[in-house]
């Protein structure tokens, strides 16, 4: 179906709902690329107030996608909520964004419609908010999930401790790992990238994580951020594995470049709540998203890539994860160009993922050749503080050394509980003071060079 408006004698028309929503999506450098973007700011203008006036029930008949050629789709259509979604039925898309915004509508209504709520539709209503609109929303968003401790509590923000070595080295990661506990960092998840996908590499990961949360009684989960056909053979191998990590996209094309299916994922996630290790919770996935990753894969299909990212949210609530978390500027500055671009993108994807139900993170970041530097990360950080994110990164120093990106340091995370007043996972705070590491207030307490914790590493 074609959209049309006219603004003087100037006539604009837009050939489907997918070109609409491209059109209408802020300017940045992805969308350029894949040549899906307006042309101009007036022809951004009018494709905004013409989805500003579609009603949100087109997004259920009109897909941007064919349901008969993308498995995405076909879960987006038919594990859609017809219930949950009447409330808002009759609302336009610009009607839709005023509901949000309203008082009347709080956490538990918020909550009540997200299964009504489609990908495209979260993307919709993004494209026509300004950024303290996508805020003030998301902020009203409460989702909760638990395996070893409880995330996504009001003012509480956790942390994934991601103690990556560009060897594996066992005493190098050890190190990273026992400073972000010493500051309080690893609430969220202990996650390793590793370095090399050799399971008989990875199998020593697992174990020091276990042993370590074993010896101190830590309430934590771990991840090994290998591909998900790795982690079903480290499961039937009985490695201590507590959540099951994957990358995701948001069209079947894309996820097939990654190795993945839905059915795929589906096995991973009945292995994994098969081992039972969750001790409050079966939440055991992890995804992790970026805009872009379709365009990267050529399988956007002329679809925008905030879209196709809000696609990806869909295939994560499917799979009730833990964790999702957007990274949002680590794909590069050929889809989002500088820090204006990143910032924005952040409080998208943050906004989208909430709307639509899930445990939505972001890794705050971006690559040493993208337009954008620490500043623009301390402003999305705190932004993002103040959104009510559930979680973000910690990394030694801000600087990954073994993926080369700049990200979040454990002291950042300091820095926006204390400026906001937020508090980590409750389970974890507890054990932390019990460690003497916090007081009973949260704050980081000296460490004497005799702290149990420090005895791991030399063992």
């Amino acid at each position: 179906m074609a959209y049309r408006y006219q603004i003087g004698a100037q006539r604009w028309q837009f050939a489907d709902l997918k070109t609409l929503l491209a059109k209408a999506s802020p300017a940045r450098s992805g969308d350029y690329l894949a040549g899906v973007a307006a042309s101009c700011d007036q022809e951004r203008m009018a494709a905004k107030l013409v989805l500003a006036e579609l009603p949100l029930s087109t997004f259920v008949t009109e897909t941007v996608i064919p349901y008969e050629s993308d498995e995405v789709t076909r879960l987006i259509i038919d594990s859609h909520d017809r219930a949950a979604f009447a409330p808002i039925s009759h609302l336009t898309v610009g009607d839709f964004r005023n509901w949000l915004l309203a008082d009347s509508t709080d956490s538990a209504t918020l909550t009540s419609v997200a299964a009504g709520i489609t990908p495209e539709m979260a993307a919709a209503v993004s494209k026509i908010m300004r950024n303290q609109d996508l805020i003030l929303v998301a902020k009203k968003c409460r989702v909760i999930t638990r395996f070893r401790n409880t995330l996504g509590l009001p003012q509480r923000l956790s942390v994934r401790l991601q103690p990556n070595h560009p060897t594996d080295d066992l005493r190098g990661i050890a190190a990273s790992l026992l400073d972000g506990l010493l500051l309080g960092a690893g609430d969220a998840v202990v996650g390793i990238n590793p370095a090399s996908d050799a399971l008989t590499s990875l199998l020593p990961l697992w174990q020091m994580m276990d042993d370590l949360r074993l010896r101190f009684d830590i309430p934590m989960q771990n991840c090994v951020l290998t591909h998900v056909t790795t982690q079903i053979k480290a499961i039937e191998q009985h490695a201590p594995l507590d959540l099951v990590f994957q990358s995701i996209a948001g069209t079947e094309q894309a996820n097939r470049s990654f190795g993945i299916s839905l059915a795929l994922l589906a096995e991973a996630q009945a292995a994994a709540q098969s081992l039972r290790r969750g001790t409050l919770g079966d939440n055991v996935m992890y995804f992790e998203t970026g805009q872009g990753s379709c365009l990267s894969a050529n399988a956007h299909h002329g679809v925008d890539q905030q879209t196709c990212e809000a696609r990806a949210y869909a295939v994560a609530r499917t799979f009730k994860p833990l964790l999702v978390n957007t990274v949002v500027g680590f794909i590069g500055p050929e889809y989002l160009y500088d820090g204006k671009q990143i910032i924005r993108a952040g409080l998208e994807d943050h906004f989208c993922g909430k709307l639509l139900g899930l445990p939505m993170g972001c890794d705050v970041c971006y690559t040493n050749h993208a337009e954008a530097d620490q500043d623009d990360m301390d402003t999305l950080l705190t932004l993002l503080g103040t959104a009510g994110v559930t979680y973000i990164m910690g990394v030694p120093g801000a600087d990954d050394i073994m993926l080369n990106y700049q990200s979040t340091s454990f002291h950042d995370a300091l820095y926006v509980r204390q400026l906001l007043g937020l508090h980590r996972a409750p389970e974890f705070e507890a054990w932390l003071t019990k460690m003497r590491i916090t007081n009973s207030h949260g704050q980081l307490q000296p460490i004497s060079r005799g702290h149990d914790l420090l005895g791991f590493y030399h063992d």
